[in-house]
């Protein structure tokens, strides 16, 4: 007879397939701070490297702190003034109101220094509102990190006067623990997304831009309230930990979210299926005697380089995976191994994954 056609085969495989939906997405920091000086003055101190991890409540920046303490010992000797005044007028007010009885002064006089002691009071109230208010502009010339996280480029030195009505930051401290990636799918496959959320808390995967390699794992938070009718997609939010800090603001990564298993399902390589004249999908599998059968299958989802087949291929059996040109029912063949094993990539292109 003819002479066997050689043909790449692989096994159908059974095993539990995870369906994954994809879109380009791009890392947005949780809380982006641009610290500015709140008191006029000259920075004396500058307290941390270009780059650097801070904690919240490190210290970055001081501001010449000398006339802020001067300021601040006014008060308290302004307060300590009037404090000795009023407990002379208080002195006093207690002898008069001996001497009042007795008849010795006035109703107006003993009235006077009555309010006197009232008046008193009431500048000592604001003696002690100045002290709170030096002791709170001594305090803004310690500048702290209000967050924890990492900080950019310095944009001063140590000399340079800063005022507090200045347009420009002094530096930037951008939080990357925890990390946002916001991506987008296409509108049609949102409702499928909302309904497996509301079953439970969604993985989502980031990728480098080739999708090569894995750089963070995290969950899916949100999907935005509308939808971009320019580009029929939607935007959805993951928060990742970011313990290793693979994530940076701005940075394009693409989305992997993690819709479901499917257990147990027969899967082939992508490459087995060919397509009839009507569209339908067949398969060639090799018979045991090496001679090649066509199967109609259903195909119910294609992912990356693998299919899921829902009828016509039990697990085990070989189908070809190329040479299927040359084939016909009942074609003879020589097979050998082919490297479209339904192992591969789990990766898929936007929205691929469609039920």
């Amino acid at each position: 007879g003819p002479p066997a056609i050689p043909v790449a085969v692989s096994p159908a495989d059974k095993r539990d397939f995870p369906v994954y939906l994809s879109g380009l997405g791009s890392v947005q920091a949780s809380n982006t701070v641009s610290l500015k000086s709140r008191v006029d003055g000259q920075i004396v101190q500058i307290a941390f490297k270009e780059g650097q991890n801070v904690n919240k409540g490190d210290l970055l920046l001081v501001i010449d702190p000398r006339p802020y303490q001067v300021a601040l010992e006014q008060a308290e000797a302004a307060l300590a003034r009037d404090e000795a005044q009023l407990k002379n007028a208080q002195l006093d007010y207690e002898r008069y109101q001996g001497l009042f009885k007795e008849g010795v002064i006035s109703q107006q006089q003993y009235n006077s220094q009555q309010s006197l002691v009232g008046q008193l009071g009431g500048t000592i109230k604001a003696d002690q509102a100045a002290i709170d208010n030096a002791k709170l502009q001594l305090a803004y010339t310690r500048i702290t990190a209000p967050v924890s996280g990492r900080i950019g480029l310095r944009l001063v030195d140590i000399g340079n006067m800063v005022h507090a009505t200045d347009a420009n930051p002094l530096l930037v401290v951008t939080q990357l623990q925890p990390i946002a990636v916001v991506f987008t799918l296409p509108e049609d496959v949102l409702p499928t997304v909302a309904q497996h959320m509301r079953r439970g808390t969604l993985a989502v995967d980031a990728y480098s831009r080739d999708d090569s390699t894995r750089l963070a794992s995290g969950k899916l938070l949100t999907i935005d309230n509308q939808i971009d009718q320019t580009t029929g997609t939607g935007k959805l939010k993951a928060m990742f930990e970011n313990i290793e800090n693979a994530l940076f603001p701005n940075q394009f990564v693409n989305a992997h979210l993690l819709l479901e298993v499917r257990k147990g399902v027969t899967v082939v390589p992508a490459a087995a299926i060919q397509r009839g004249p009507q569209g339908s999908a067949f398969i060639y599998v090799v018979k045991p005697d090496k001679t090649v059968e066509v199967r109609n299958v259903n195909v119910t989802l294609t992912q990356g380089n693998v299919s899921v087949i829902a009828s016509g291929v039990a697990p085990g059996e070989q189908v070809v995976t190329d040479g299927q040109d040359k084939l016909q029912a009942g074609s003879h063949v020589e097979p050998h191994a082919g490297n479209g094993s339904p192992t591969g990539s789990n990766s898929a292109s936007p929205g691929n994954a469609g039920q």
